[in-house]
């Protein structure tokens, strides 16, 4: 560090630009107003943050499918009542499906990387990304009803289950719906 690149952090400057900078202790970095973002770089930063978010649905429903196909090859799976068979039957129905739009994004991108169609991608990989968070969320709900209606008695299962799913419901739907509404109330929210 050069002696100017110290007197500018002591004065809470940065050495470059001489605009405010938050490396003097005590002093409080002034909001820089940056360029607006291009449609451009909003469609790439979009499709980024899609594929991030790919990845992690992707393994939760990947682990939970390949534990739902294991179980019909238990012994104990042979002593489920119709009832639970059905669940059983509907959960890996659910979760295929889920696993289904949540891998979609990425066989729509290969068909058509390089077709110019980025816009259109994102807007499908982020309506699939919603319907598999949602199927997803429905297989999480029967696999907890498969599991608890055998091991707790009675109604007690679908109390749970239900419970959990509004915790789903808030978390997942509720929560970012009152967020996204508490932002677009604010004159100085950018679109995203």
């Amino acid at each position: 560090m050069t002696i100017t690149e110290r007197e500018a952090g002591a004065r809470g400057r940065d050495s470059g630009t001489g605009a405010p900078c938050a490396c003097a202790a005590g002093t409080r970095a002034e909001p820089v107003a940056e360029p607006p973002e291009t449609a451009r770089e909003r469609v790439n930063r979009r499709w980024n943050e899609i594929l991030q978010e790919t990845r992690v649905a992707q393994t939760g429903v990947q682990i939970l499918f390949g534990f739902l196909l294991s179980v019909a090859f238990t012994p104990l799976f042979r002593d489920l009542g119709t009832f639970d068979r059905v669940v059983y039957v509907i959960t890996v129905v659910l979760g295929a499906s889920a696993t289904g739009s949540l891998i979609a994004p990425v066989s729509i991108h290969r068909f058509l990387s390089g077709q110019r169609m980025k816009d259109e991608v994102v807007q499908a990989a982020s309506r699939l990304m919603m319907c598999g968070m949602v199927l997803l969320a429905l297989t999480i709900g029967c696999t907890l009803l498969l599991i608890l209606h055998v091991v707790v008695p009675g109604l007690l299962a679908e109390l749970l289950v239900g419970g959990v799913m509004l915790w789903f419901g808030l978390c997942w739907y509720a929560l970012p719906l009152y967020l996204r509404r508490k932002a677009a109330a604010r004159p100085d929210t950018p679109v995203a």
